[in-house]
């Protein structure tokens, strides 16, 4: 058998050595940390103590560049450190440990890390204190997969306990209710199916409630004429596949044929089936219809040509007798922005007129923007379909200077989102709706999802309005969807960790808009890495298999990212009219991807999203 040089031996002990130093660094930077949050850490649950310390451990060591040590760990055939998320302090002491019989050294003093942090209750190993706590807030995984599936409840669940039954058995595991949307009287109807649902099936089932939060949205944009265009289907050729339908008074059949009102409504009664009415549509463009069928209240018609109807307009039968449309609803307005034009939000939320040159005008639902913000600062609105740069401001109005939009221009229109990623608002994540509604989510849901929560103070802020409430059973998920909320993790982390069980919920969406597309998959990584490291169970969240659950057809890129949010404990879905499909199929997704082995050595580089953490 051949020896190995002594040489050789030299230079894996001196490697040894030079990592043995670099790991005794981290040790000291570690401690640091451990310092500076000591009092938090003793403020925090016992039995999440633990959790707390490998919080602030793990943010110590990813304050630091670690690549090169990694490099030569794993040359030495050790631990490269990339995957201690779930137990910081024991792999580092295992590394140390190998490290110093390898380069023929002291055993290290592994008791300096000690600063005095009252040690909590026993616990198991990280990952088993992350799953004790995953199973506390979202309930026993099913036998066939270990990540669990949210749903948020559409507003038909309200009077629909089938649809929710059928939710249920397809493998629903949380129901999400919106508290932006419907009213208590809905949300309770909608719990009460949940619960029947659960024993019948005798399923663990939980339900989360969403709190609005602050809504950043546009304001009103005035509205079009009172028009309705009605058209037939048409292929390639432009030729008629399928003649347009319309009731004229109203439909006898819930269905998807339109209707216009009509009066006097004895006109109807008097029509024949085949009988021609004519009219001049909207354009004063000559149109002919055939009547269909006659029934109580309502006149079928069809027509082989587009039809502009508006308010007002004269329909002739073919006897001579007229009856005049009723009024039909408004046209929503948009604005189409172009890069260059100029969007001014402004204070007010008065309907502004729907112009078609800039400068373009239009309401900001949130007036602290207009202190908040600053020339330079980044907007962009619709969920990051248009952006710009805020050119000028004044206590009432902002000039942004569009920057971003689809290849033709982009349509904006009411009520659509807008993102200040650049901008500190001043403004508190529990808004008064926020504390009214939370009245209610404390006497009936297992977990509320806080929006917006973006600092300590806020975390702080639930906790003590819930403790009034007492509340203390309902738990808490912290929805990351800003990039202060990014930022601020670590330290409200520590603050809910005062709470019985919490979870962080990744908002994809609106993250993906502040922090800038190409750098979600690295942020939503960023976030999973700490919150293993905080034993938090975390939901992924935002735009998960929409395709399929809207369409009935998921794309492939939806595929591929439903399975990475096996990595995740909970994955959520929104609704949609294929929802039961989407359910069974995530279902089936998550529990293909569990039966596999993920292998992974992560590169710790030096992060920069959380140094204030832990200079703190």
């Amino acid at each position: 058998m051949s020896q190995v040089p002594e040489h050789v031996f030299q230079q894996r002990s001196e490697q040894a050595s030079h990592a043995m130093d670099a790991v005794e660094e981290l040790f000291r930077v570690v401690r640091s940390a451990r310092s500076a949050q000591l009092d938090r850490i003793n403020r925090v649950q016992p039995r999440h103590r633990w959790s707390a310390v490998n919080l602030v451990d793990y943010t110590a060591v990813r304050s630091q560049d670690v690549r090169q040590l990694q490099a030569d760990l794993s040359d030495l055939g050790l631990s490269s450190l990339g995957r201690m998320e779930a137990g910081v302090e024991d792999h580092l002491k295992a590394v140390l440990l190998s490290l110093a019989a390898i380069a023929g050294r002291p055993e290290p003093n592994l008791d300096m890390l000690d600063v005095g942090i009252d040690p909590g209750e026993d616990h198991g190993s990280g990952q088993e204190v992350l799953e004790r706590n995953s199973v506390q807030l979202l309930g026993h995984s099913p036998e066939d997969r270990e990540t669990r599936i949210m749903v948020t409840l559409p507003s038909e669940a309200a009077n629909d306990a089938a649809l929710v039954r059928d939710m249920v058995a397809a493998g629903m595991n949380v129901a999400r209710v919106n508290c932006a949307h419907d009213g208590p009287e809905e949300w309770g109807r909608m719990i009460d199916h949940v619960r029947a649902a659960a024993s019948d099936l005798d399923k663990d089932l939980r339900v989360s409630m969403d709190l609005g939060g602050p809504k950043v949205r546009t304001g009103p944009i005035e509205p079009g004429p009172r028009v309705e265009k009605i058209k037939p289907e048409r292929d390639a050729t432009g030729q008629v596949t399928e003649r347009a339908r319309l009731w004229l008074g109203s439909s006898p059949h819930d269905d998807v044929i339109p209707s216009v009102p009509v009066s006097p409504e004895t006109w109807l009664s008097e029509r024949t089936v085949g009988e021609r009415i004519r009219l001049r549509d909207a354009r004063d463009s000559g149109r002919s219809l055939r009547v269909m069928a006659v029934e109580d209240g309502g006149v079928l018609v069809e027509f082989a040509k587009t039809v502009y109807f508006a308010t007002g307009l004269v329909l002739k039968a073919g006897n001579g007798d007229e009856v005049t449309l009723g009024e039909l609803p408004e046209t929503e307005q948009a604005l189409r922005l172009n890069i260059g034009d100029t969007l001014r939000l402004v204070r007010s939320l008065e309907p502004v007129p729907a112009v078609t040159q800039s400068p373009f005008t239009i309401g900001c639902t949130l007036p602290e923007a207009f202190h908040d913000v600053a020339p330079g600062d980044r907007v962009w609105l619709d969920d990051g379909k248009i952006g710009g740069v805020v050119r000028t401001s004044t206590p009432d109005s902002m000039d942004i200077e569009v920057l971003h939009t689809g290849p033709n221009g982009s349509n904006l229109k009411a009520e659509k989102g807008i993102n200040f990623p650049d901008t500190d608002l001043q403004i508190r994540s529990l808004t008064p709706q926020d504390r009214k509604d939370l009245e209610f989510v404390a006497r009936h849901a297992d977990i509320v999802n806080m929006s917006f929560v973006r600092s300590r103070t806020d975390v702080t802020d639930l906790l003590d309005e819930l403790t009034r409430l007492k509340a203390t059973e309902v738990d808490v998920t912290l929805k990351i969807e800003t990039v202060g909320g990014f930022e601020q993790l670590p330290q409200m982390l520590l603050e809910v960790m005062r709470w019985k069980d919490a979870g962080v919920m990744i908002a994809r969406g609106d993250l993906a808009v502040e922090t800038g597309f190409e750098r979600l998959a690295e942020v939503q990584q960023e976030i999973l890495w700490l919150c293993e490291a905080a034993h938090v169970p975390v939901i992924w969240a935002t735009q998960v298999l929409e395709s399929l659950a809207k369409k009935g057809i998921p794309s492939r890129a939806e595929v591929t990212d439903a399975a990475e949010g096996q990595r995740a404990e909970c994955v959520m879905l929104n609704k949609g009219p294929f929802i039961i499909e989407t359910i069974e199929a995530l279902a089936s997704i998550l529990g293909r991807m569990s039966g596999h082995v993920i292998k992974k050595t992560d590169l710790l580089r030096k992060l920069h999203a959380w140094r204030e953490f832990v200079s703190a």
